[in-house]
């Protein structure tokens, strides 16, 4: 046996317990199942060292932390020897959250210490585990020991990954859930449990919530119990009810993270009587938590809406849920475009228990979009959607485009935030050339514009913001025509780095009480961080370049953060761009590049131990728009759907854009409107809001960030009306008469013919025998085209049933309710049967007019009148009524004088000599209402004069025709009139009006739903056509203005007329006193045919004028003539303006005045003398004159004059300083007076300053004057233009208290004493009192009211004269305005009072007193007080008493004397004399000292 080393027992014996403890330790980690960073293999040897000692054992310890490293949460000794744990610090946003993490420190704390005590465990076992000794073994046993010798070593290594583990960098990790809490169903009143296990490193702390509110069990002991033991949570409910059916949530929190899990408990209900088995068949909606089954129905629902920018738009819909359940209320939710709504201030809902509302506070495009109201039930749902259309503002400049919409803000940073927009539907009379972008700090209304140059692309990062501040953002669009109105702000974004904001919103997935902001990071090692990875540039525009990566593997746990660098091109020579602060986010925006250059980007990690690596860097980057205008889309198709709506669809643009716009254009025109103002995302889209009628074509563009693309091709034209569907089915099949063998039917057409005419009717038949029903046969095979049909070859005296089915273009309808059983028998009645084909026409709000044709059966006789009969369709059999009391022979009847809105039905009867037959059957309800775009015919005369009746139809079908009828019946004469249709337009012409056209015309379109009018022509209405017939056959020329007179320039004189309308081929002839006038040196003609104006010119007029001038006018077969009459006194008048008007012109040749010279008072109160003058060289003489008298350069008048832009400017009341006055002060040697003294203040003007002031101008061209007269009239005319500028100058009316009152007082800019101030109490004058007083001081204007009481309370006002009726301004001194100042004055009196009567040494006492030792000292001080004060003597502090050597006296209370008898040098010191009232305390200081004589004389005799 060779000697070899192993293990001992005792070694053997310690690794049992090492595997035991570790096994243990293992499983406690594992069950923790904590996130463990996989860079601990990487860094561990940064945290363990083997030492050899000198007896050749190794000794593991801890390294002390390296020098970069941050420190670590253990608490270490001199020796690096653990001692203890240091709890990690954090602060919250929240007290309740900083509250819950506090109580946490003293658990962490023992955890802490905890591990410290396991992990000194562990390096003791290591110690003791390396001793080892000399042993001889044998083979077997070396084979033995070889083979626990590799287990042991797995052991270890399985030890040492453990021990790596328990570091405290890698310990902590956020909570999770090891059990999760599970739903459960309970009955009520039972308790119910919820349970949950975290682990987590701190120990995590669990909230519960229920439906996202938080449950606070102390505020509820009797309901709820929370518990919390050794990671184990639980939630107790008691006595549940029906209501705590509900969500429950889970929310566990620590200072790495957050988790929660949710748990529904549903609590059920017994019910009465047998409890139904789990598989018995429930009802449709059948709700297990109450038993019962909900239905939801949406009655009074809102129509596709159509508001405007700005506007406030409201939507609802009435809901009905049955049953009704106390306290239950269904769950209204609202979407747009399938987002959730929630409440804003742009968004309101309201649920009143029977009605949902859904409000849109100004709104905006972004409003737009598809809404829906979703009613959620426990047994299900119910939905209703439509959509809003959101049409654009006014713009306010013509042609500018509309705003853009959708502002976001994206990859929001400490200084920049990149801000995306859509553009708008309609850009104006121009392409849209940019945007700008426009920010405004949150709190503020201050709007900045970020760019100076409009971006193209709807996307812009906005710099320079300023990190931790809120901003809101908006964009406007420019063209050539202006700038469009700014979109709606975006939401508010916070300037800061993103980990920090992902930080911030870093919360529970359930809702938590608050937002924890962490201070201070995980602790780490201190290593180098590692290159990042996949560095790729995600965005990149001419303007900025948006980098993004991926973080490094090796990174520890503080966190790292990056440095970028830039390189052009082609060199090596790489800068760092973020120089000042390394960015904590993997993403990072570029701006200030080169455009047009190529950059290659790469970057590096840094963190406290120090900057790692750079990344590998990026391909090169060339700097420009990479986004291009998307492609147009594909080709259109346009689909029926409603009478105001249409199906467009359309191919898909090949790139990805962010949406299409529809535009639309009526045929023949060429505008085009947008169709939807947001976007949409669709290739379909249902356009409203279209005429009925109408053709159509639509376009589609696509539009992305880069901006528009082409359109695409417009769609084939298609007429806006309702699609084609099947009719509806018919009703009130009855018997109209009976024979042996067949039986006459009738029916009512269907309420709806599904936009198609009505073809044909189908009947079948069965029989009925013994109550048992056979099978139905069809009676015809051919349609029938009336509403009647007879039913042939049947059997006597056997019972039938029939059924109708109507038909159209589109199909068959659906077969009517069976009738009654008719028994097949011959009639024997004598009266005439019901009428048949009973309809209506002409339905307006008032009135309808209903048809018949005769019945099948007429009786005995023939039929020979009929009775109409009509009710509201909501009454009963006893509301009907006859329409009319004698029959009425004809077909056909106009029913008036009906309620607009209301539904009536209506019934014939007929009559003959035998008597009046059975009604027919009911016809209705028909609704009395006008529809939309329905046209009456309207007659027409032309301009040849001829008669014709026009109706037009908006609605026509195919195959839809024109047919006219007179009084009711169809026209076969066509001698009398001539039809006439183009398109929807039908002309049925008069050939010869004449007494035989009497009637009434009517005009039905066929294969609508019955597009019908009447035109009633009457003898009177006849003679009036027939006269303006006349008037176009043989017309006159229009004037719209006749002829006139304007004075022009130079006294020219212009003669003009205006006609409405006028061919080329018009001629005027121009006529002076019966004599015709042409074109030469006096008289200059022109007529313009275009605008109709027609005028004549003369340079002057003279004597030989005076006349009548005339215009006369041929227009083929028109004419016309217009005449003006000169003479007389008008003739002078007129003459008198010309030569002035010349004058003027000649004057205007040389210097003259454009505006004469006048008086302004500015806001300042200057006094200001203005003219302008025009036409003036820098020769030109100008001179100022007052009185008569020249204004020289040297005189102080000569200083207030100004001349700017050809303006003149006397200033009156300008202070100036006369220099001559200075020089002769200098050469009499007199001193100047200090320039720190300020004049004395001129007035801005005055009595000095009335008389003549005038301006003259002149030079070689000529001259010219303007003059004002100051004085009197002039002189008070200024002085109420400045009485009205100071009294509107005067500010609103404050109060003031004072020790004395209460001051009212308001200022003005200047005051002048010859302006009135009144002062008016309740609106009664204020008579001046020495209590209560006015007046000015300075340019303040008050009211004081001296020693005030409860009467001087109510409201005051101030009458400032301003030349008129004056200026006031209230002030209401009552309430708590009175109540202020009343308080504060007796505040300022007391305060007053105090002073004056406080107790106070007045004089007598020295300040230093010297006496000679031996000697008596007497000092008398003089005291005031009220009441009298209290005195007292002191002396250095303590207080004296009277005695033989102090003699204190206090005299008629105001003289306190002391005297000291014999002093001596005891007596120097400091003296007090002391009063004290009730008002306050004062002490009269004074310093004694006692002198020895002898001393003196042997200190003077030192000095000699």
């Amino acid at each position: 046996m060779s000697a070899a080393l192993h293990l001992s027992q005792k070694q053997q014996h310690q690794h049992q317990q090492q595997e035991q403890q570790h096994h243990y330790e293992s499983s406690y980690y594992l069950s923790s199942r904590s996130s463990v960073s996989q860079q601990t293999h990487r860094i561990s040897h940064g945290l363990k060292v083997s030492v050899k000692t000198a007896k050749g054992q190794e000794v593991v310890k801890l390294s002390p932390l390296p020098k970069r490293a941050k420190r670590t949460y253990l608490a270490m000794d001199t020796d690096c020897e653990v001692i203890g744990y240091v709890v990690p610090v954090f602060r919250a946003n929240h007290d309740v959250v900083r509250g819950l993490m506090e109580a946490q420190d003293e658990e962490v704390r023992e955890e802490g210490v905890n591990y410290v005590a396991m992990r000194n465990l562990f390096v003791r076992e290591a110690r003791e585990a390396v001793e080892v000794r000399v042993e001889k073994r044998t083979r077997t046993t070396h084979v033995r020991e070889s083979a626990e010798r590799l287990a042991l070593g797995r052991t270890m290594d399985e030890w040492a990954e453990f021990r790596k583990k328990m570091n405290p960098d890698s310990l902590t990790h956020p909570p999770e859930f090891i059990v999760k809490p599970r739903g459960q169903t309970v009955w009520e009143g039972k308790t119910v449990k919820l349970h949950c296990t975290v682990a987590g490193w701190p120990k995590p702390r669990i909230a519960w919530y229920k439906n996202n509110v938080l449950i606070d069990a102390k505020a509820h002991p009797e309901k709820y119990t929370v518990e919390s033991n050794y990671n184990m949570h639980s939630l107790e409910i008691r006595n549940c009810d029906f209501f705590d059916t509900a969500q429950y949530y889970a929310s566990v929190l620590n200072v790495k993270g957050e988790a929660s899990s949710v748990a529904t408990i549903v609590v059920k209900r017994f019910q009465e009587g047998e409890e139904a088995g789990p598989l018995d068949p429930k009802p449709h909606g059948f709700c297990a938590e109450h038993g019962v089954t909900f239905v939801a129905t949406i009655i009074d629902k809102f129509e596709v809406a159509f508001g405007r920018e700005g506007e406030t738009l409201s939507l609802g819909c009435t809901v009905i849920v049955y049953p009704t359940i106390k306290k239950y209320q269904p769950d209204v939710v609202w979407y747009r475009n399938s987002v959730a709504l929630k409440p804003s201030k742009w968004v309101h809902t309201h649920w009143s228990g029977e009605r949902a509302t859904l409000t849109l506070v100004h709104l905006n495009k972004e409003d737009e979009g598809l809404y829906t109201l979703r009613i959620n039930t426990k047994s299900g749902f119910e939905t209703y959607s439509a959509y809003v259309f959101v049409r654009d503002a006014d713009v306010e400049v013509e042609g500018a485009p509309v705003a853009p919409l959708d502002v976001r803000c994206h990859d929001a940073n400490k200084d920049y935030v990149v801000v995306t927009w859509k553009q708008p539907a309609v850009e104006g009379s121009s392409s849209i050339l940019g945007y700008y972008i426009d920010r405004c700090e949150v709190g503020t209304h201050h709007w900045a514009q970020c760019n100076d140059a409009p971006v193209k692309y709807a996307r812009f990062p906005v710099t320079g913001l300023v990190e931790g501040r809120s901003y809101v953002f908006r964009v406007r669009a420019l063209n050539r025509a202006g700038v469009s109105r700014p979109s709606r702000v975006s939401e508010p974004v916070v300037a800061m780095d993103p980990s920090d904001r992902a930080r911030l919103r870093a919360g529970p997935s359930a809702p938590w009480t608050g937002m924890i902001k962490f201070t201070e990071e995980d602790p780490t090692v201190g290593v180098v961080p590692g290159e990042p990875s996949e560095v790729v540039v995600t965005e990149a525009t001419k303007s900025y370049v948006v980098l993004g990566w991926k973080p490094p593997i090796q990174r520890g746990h503080e966190g790292v953060m990056y440095y970028i660098e830039k390189c052009i091109a082609g060199t090596e020579d790489w800068q760092r761009v973020n120089t000042g602060m390394p960015v904590k986010s993997p993403r990072f925006a570029l701006f200030d590049l080169a455009e047009g250059k190529a950059y290659s980007f790469r970057v590096r990690c840094c963190n406290s131990a120090g900057v790692g690596e750079p990344c590998a860097p990026t391909g090169e980057i060339t700097v420009g728009d990479k986004l291009d205008l998307p492609s147009a889309p594909g080709s259109i198709v346009v689909t029926r759907n409603t009478d105001t709506s249409v199906v467009v669809s359309w191919g898909a643009s090949k790139e990805v854009v962010v949406g299409y716009y529809i535009e639309c254009c009526v045929v023949g025109s060429d505008v085009w409107m947008p169709c939807n103002n947001k976007p949409v995302k669709q290739t379909r889209f249902v356009c409203h809001g279209l005429s009925t009628g109408v053709n159509y074509v639509f376009k589609v563009k696509a539009v992305n960030a880069a901006g528009y693309s082409h359109s695409s091709p417009d769609s084939e034209a298609v007429v806006v009306k309702a699609a084609i569907a099947v009719s509806e089915k018919p009703a009130g099949v009855t018997l109209l008469e009976a024979a042996k063998d067949y039986m006459m039917l009738g029916w009512t057409e269907p309420a709806n013919n599904g936009g198609a005419d009505i073809r044909g009717y189908f009947v079948d038949y069965r029989t009925v025998k013994g109550g048992v029903f056979g099978k139905w046969h069809e009676m015809n095979h051919k349609a029938v085209t009336t509403n009647s049909f007879k039913a042939e070859n049947l059997k006597e005296n056997v019972f039938y049933e029939f059924q109708v089915r109507s038909m159209n273009m589109a199909g068959v309808s659906q077969p009517s309710l069976p009738s009654a059983a008719l028994e097949c028998k011959e009639w024997t009645i004598t009266v005439p049967g019901a009428p048949l084909g009973l309809h209506v026409l002409e339905v307006r709000d008032t009135s309808v007019v209903v048809l018949w044709e005769l019945p099948a059966f007429e009786g005995r006789t023939p039929v020979n009148g009929y009775y109409l009969d009509i009710k509201e369709a909501s009454a009963g059999e006893d509301g009907w009524k006859a329409v009319h009391e004698k029959a009425n022979k004809l077909k056909y009847m106009k029913v008036t004088g009906l309620n607009a809105g209301a539904s009536y039905v209506f019934r014939l009867r007929a009559q003959n000599l035998a008597g009046v037959g059975k009604p027919s059957g009911a016809l209705g309800p028909v609704l009395a209402q006008t529809r939309p775009g329905t046209h009456e015919i309207v007659v027409d005369v032309d301009d040849d004069g001829v008669i014709s009746m026009i109706f037009e139809c908006s609605e026509m079908a195919a195959g839809s025709e024109f047919v006219w009828s007179k009084n009711y019946q169809a026209i076969t004469d066509t001698s009398r009139l001539t039809i006439v249709t183009e398109g929807g337009k039908s002309r049925a012409i008069f050939n010869d009006p004449s007494l035989e056209d009497l009637g009434t015309f009517s005009c039905v379109v066929t294969n609508t739903d019955g597009i019908s009018s009447s035109y009633t022509l009457t003898e009177e209405g006849l003679k009036r056509l027939l006269d303006i017939s006349y008037d176009h056959k043989f017309p006159v020329i229009p004037f719209k203005n006749e002829m006139a007179m304007d004075l022009l320039e130079k006294g020219c004189v212009r003669f003009w007329t205006q006609v409405e309308k006028c061919t080329s081929a018009c001629q005027v002839e121009y006529v002076f006193n019966d004599i015709i006038v042409t074109q030469g040196k006096k008289y200059t003609m022109n007529f313009d045919k275009n605008t109709g104006i027609i005028e004549m010119f003369m340079d002057s007029l003279e004597v030989t004028d005076e006349g009548t001038f005339t215009f006369n006018l041929v227009d083929g077969k028109a004419k016309g003539t217009t005449s003006l009459v000169l003479i007389g006194e008008e003739f002078r008048e007129l003459q008198k303006k010309s030569e002035f008007e010349r004058a003027e012109w000649v004057r205007k040749q040389g210097p003259h005045f454009v505006e004469y010279l006048d008086f302004t008072v500015t806001q300042e109160c200057n006094v200001l003398l203005k003219c302008k003058i025009g036409n003036v060289k820098p020769e030109t003489e100008i001179n100022w004159y007052k009185d008569s008298l020249d204004c020289e350069e040297d005189d102080e008048d000569a200083k207030k004059i100004e001349r700017q832009d050809g303006v003149l400017t006397f200033n009156i009341g300008k202070c100036v300083i006369k220099q001559e006055k200075e020089k002769e002060t200098e050469k009499a040697g007199k001193k100047k007076p200090a320039e720190d003294v300020p004049p004395p203040p001129q007035p801005k003007i005055s009595k000095k300053d009335a008389g003549t002031y005038e301006v003259r101008l002149r030079d070689e061209r000529g001259k010219d004057k303007s003059t004002f007269n100051l004085t009197d009239a002039g002189y008070q005319a200024v002085m109420n233009e400045l009485f009205r500028v100071i009294a509107n100058s005067s500010t609103d009316i404050k109060v003031l208290s004072t020790e004395h009152g209460i001051m009212l007082y308001s200022f003005v800019t200047y005051y002048t004493e010859e302006q009135r101030v009144g002062w008016l109490h309740k609106d009664a004058k204020i008579a001046a009192s020495e209590r209560v007083k006015g007046g000015v001081t300075g340019e303040q204007l008050w009211l004081k009211i001296n020693e005030p009481t409860e009467k001087d309370k109510g409201k005051y006002t101030m009458d400032i004269f301003d030349g008129k009726d004056g200026v006031k301004r209230v002030f209401d001194l009552s309430g708590q305005a009175w109540e202020e100042a009343f308080e504060e004055f007796q505040r300022l009196k007391a305060a007053a009072i105090a002073e004056r009567n406080r107790a106070r040494v007045i004089g007598g006492l020295p300040d230093v007193v010297a006496i000679q030792e031996g000697k008596s000292l007497n000092l008398t001080g003089n005291v005031w007080g009220e009441p009298v004060p209290e005195v007292s003597w002191i002396k250095n502090d303590r207080q004296l008493v009277a005695d033989d050597h102090y003699t204190l006296k206090f005299e008629h209370g105001k003289f306190a004397s002391i005297t000291i008898a014999a002093v001596t040098t005891a007596d120097s010191g400091k003296y007090a004399l002391l009063v004290k009232n009730k008002y306050g305390t004062e002490a009269g200081e004074f310093t004694v000292s006692v002198y020895i004589p002898e001393d003196e004389e042997s200190k003077e005799e030192q000095k000699e």
